[in-house]
């Protein structure tokens, strides 16, 4: 949780998982330049792994979005908010978007 408080826009994610990838695309052609966790090149990320699939009941449990520091939930609630146009207010209202 004290990573995922520290960006407006943090994601926790595994370098080779193609929905992780696709999130990550997702925020940078928004424009959003979000704190990235690789779970699988962090030394502490297995730990990270368990927190996370606790919070999230699943697993593997990622990509985990987390925005404002709140868990946002993984890639069918990010594209869930993102088709139904909530997601560009809810990043700007964490402070991740300007415009």
């Amino acid at each position: 949780m004290r990573l995922a408080s520290q960006r407006a826009v943090v994601v926790f994610s595994m370098s080779s998982c193609c929905m992780c990838h696709t999130i990550k695309r997702l925020f940078c052609e928004l424009g959003v330049n979000p704190a990235i966790h690789e779970l699988d090149e962090d030394p502490n990320g297995k730990d990270m792994e368990r927190a996370l699939a606790k919070m999230l009941g699943c697993n593997p449990p990622v990509p985990a979005v987390f925005i404002g520091g709140r868990l946002v939930g993984s890639t069918d609630m990010v594209m869930s908010l993102h088709l139904g146009s909530k997601l560009v207010p809810l990043l700007r209202d964490a402070g991740a978007l300007w415009l």
